[in-house]
């Protein structure tokens, strides 16, 4: 089965992509990194407004879907611009929200899911087996925390942590605060929520080794060793090539997955996509040389968002596994 995107999703692709390069998505994630959260703030005003945050949002709410493939579709090119923010985790704190109140439990929906639609609000959130950290829970105007009591509006966060990507910050929520809803439907709707995370930071993985292919494939048609370009050398073409039949192998995956939601789908494209990621950072770094290794060129943001992104919501390990067992 072939899994192509329909005119209406590509030119969605295409005009984030040209709303993104237009922003100078890289210099706001500096600045982001450096604490200067006034640019990306912008960004995320302008992602909500082309729709982003909504495809999470059922109808009802003020929202576009559930959409997940056109949320595929625009993680992919989030992550091929390296955009800082918890967006990921507004898109797993809407479709939390959203299966609670498919369950019945809806004034958390009512409450928070328009706001979270139009980007008027950004979310965090911690998940079971994600970890205690939420991410940047500093900038984030909600902090929710799904745990043995239920789900429950953090008062506020512990202190924060820098991570391996520096435009990335993450912090444990506080105990207590409000107590939003409990139950099995909150544990129905949490498992909801991490196949969207899922989903998502596998799209945003597979946009990161995508470009980090693309600026790696430009260095070395230009950087010359013993009077030729490094990328006439067969090994380097075998590299890439590796490279490329990595990425293009998950593809399908991801978007195959955001067709089904089915639970092993999207843990296989979680796997396979964190792999080609991490591939693509590793070949990157090799073949830029020592340049790669510095924070100043601009190479490194991709390659710690691989690192991080490979880890979150769960290692490689935790996603195999859930492969075999058909994880629910």
């Amino acid at each position: 089965m072939r899994f192509v995107l329909d005119a209406g999703q590509r030119e969605f692709a295409r005009s984030l992509d040209a709303m993104l390069t237009a922003a100078d998505a890289v210099a706001v994630t500096r600045a982001w990194g450096a604490g200067d959260h006034a640019p990306g703030r912008a960004v995320w005003q302008r992602l909500a407004d082309a729709g982003v945050f909504a495809l999470a949002v059922p109808q009802e709410y003020e929202g576009l879907g559930p959409l997940p493939a056109e949320t595929a579709v625009a993680f992919v090119e989030l992550g091929r611009h390296a955009v800082a923010g918890p967006a990921v985790e507004t898109v797993a704190a809407a479709a939390l929200l959203s299966r609670l109140a498919a369950l019945g439990e809806t004034a958390p929906a009512k409450r928070f899911l328009p706001a979270l639609a139009s980007g008027g609000t950004s979310a965090t959130l911690t998940l079971p087996d994600g970890g205690p950290y939420a991410v940047d829970p500093h900038v984030a105007d909600i902090v929710l925390a799904v745990d043995e009591a239920g789900l429950r509006l953090a008062p506020g966060h512990a202190r924060v942590r820098r991570s391996l990507d520096p435009a990335r910050r993450l912090a444990a929520p506080l105990p207590g605060g409000e107590p939003l809803a409990k139950g099995p439907s909150v544990t129905e709707a949490a498992r909801h929520a991490t196949r969207w995370a899922a989903l998502a930071t596998a799209a945003q993985s597979l946009g990161v080794g995508l470009a980090l292919l693309d600026r790696t494939v430009a260095y070395v048609r230009q950087r010359a060793q013993f009077g030729a370009p490094i990328g006439s050398f067969q090994a380097v073409k075998h590299r890439l090539a590796d490279v490329l039949v990595a990425l293009e192998f998950a593809r399908p995956l991801v978007f195959g997955a955001a067709l089904t939601m089915a639970p092993r789908d999207v843990a296989a494209a979680k796997v396979a996509t964190a792999d080609a990621a991490y591939g693509a950072a590793r070949a990157a770094l090799q073949l830029h040389g020592a340049i790669g290794y510095t924070a100043e060129f601009d190479l490194s943001l991709w390659l710690t968002r691989a690192r991080v992104l490979r880890s979150a919501y769960g290692g490689p390990g935790l996603w195999r596994g859930r492969v075999v067992t058909a994880w629910e």
